[in-house]
């Protein structure tokens, strides 16, 4: 994969001070953290950066947000936010370090600090970058995609603020908050799936249908109880429509016209919405991924891997 520009690093250099320097006669996890700065507030959470003192490095921190701290559902959706990203150990996905309870008893859990450039940075710049090295972002999603599957997980919120290219051209998928696994012995959905859509339509927080208005599959708009991995296919599909064509496959600013479009109408052929040369087999699976039924679209992440990493560029 072609190199993307790289970005300095942010930490400092190591010395044998620091690396050599004893552990606290008694470990205390609510002094292991310090020197916290707020990176992202989310709608429910704060995501900070702070000094691991233990292992001398600096780290990513996610919490709720005070105000909904003692809140059972946004508590059991951090949980399991922290233990799918823990699960899920793949060259894509961000490594998860630790979970735990802060001195007031609220869960926080920490993770790599990552530094990069989100694919909505690159598409705002996309005249820098060719289609090669954009596709080659999308096959590392993906990759993420399959192995998620495999394990049962689905995403739900896939779009180009959730993707990040790092300073040697890894691509990580990030925020596995609105996640869905499965229950053992039924098929009962949870109580977050039942809410209706208000709001801004490129807002995950505000609009509350789980995901991002104009990346959600018609399944996921329709709050389909049977809904399945063939939805993170939709929306990768819808990833790569923008990348192609230069815009999302629908648009409006009022949500309901959004939410119309995605359940009834069907894109117009990237193709004809750019006048840069768009590859057949690229638009072909563009539009098979957006297709309404989800038995008519890709049946796994790797039947999209495949054409985004060799049959495309025979075209």
């Amino acid at each position: 994969m072609p190199e993307f520009q790289q970005q300095r690093n942010a930490e400092s250099p190591l010395y044998a001070e620091e690396m050599d320097a004893p552990l606290p006669e008694t470990l205390n996890p609510n002094t292991r953290y310090a020197y916290f700065s707020t990176i992202a507030k989310g709608g429910k959470s704060l995501i900070k950066s702070c000094r691991d003192l233990h292992l001398r490095r600096t780290i990513c921190y996610k919490t709720l947000r005070p105000e909904f701290v003692d809140d059972p559902v946004e508590t059991r959706r951090l949980l399991r936010e922290a233990r799918i990203s823990a699960a899920l150990q793949h060259p894509n996905t961000v490594p998860t370090y630790e979970l735990g309870r802060d001195n007031r008893g609220s869960y926080y859990f920490t993770m790599k600090l990552v530094h990069g450039y989100t694919l909505r940075e690159l598409l705002n710049y996309r005249e820098r970058y060719d289609l090669t090295q954009l596709m080659g972002v999308l096959e590392q999603v993906g990759q993420a995609l399959g192995y998620a599957h495999s394990m049962g997980v689905l995403h739900r919120d896939i779009k180009p603020d959730n993707i990040l290219v790092g300073p040697y051209g890894e691509v990580l998928l990030l925020d596995w908050g609105l996640a869905k696994v499965w229950h053992k012995t039924d098929t009962r959905d949870d109580d977050e799936d039942h809410e209706e859509a208000a709001g801004d339509p490129g807002m995950t927080g505000e609009a509350k249908l789980q995901g991002t208005v104009m990346y959600m599959s018609p399944e996921q708009v329709n709050r389909d109880p049977g809904i399945s991995f063939g939805s993170d296919l939709y929306s990768l599909g819808a990833l790569l429509y923008e990348t192609l064509a230069g815009t999302t496959p629908f648009q409006g600013d009022a949500v309901y016209k959004l939410l119309d479009q995605i359940r009834n109408d069907k894109p117009q052929d990237p193709r004809t919405m750019t006048d840069n040369p768009v590859p057949d087999a690229l638009a072909e699976l563009a539009m098979q991924c957006l297709e309404k039924d989800p038995g008519a679209r890709p049946q796994t992440a790797d039947e999209l891997v495949h054409v985004l990493r060799n049959d495309w560029s025979k075209d």
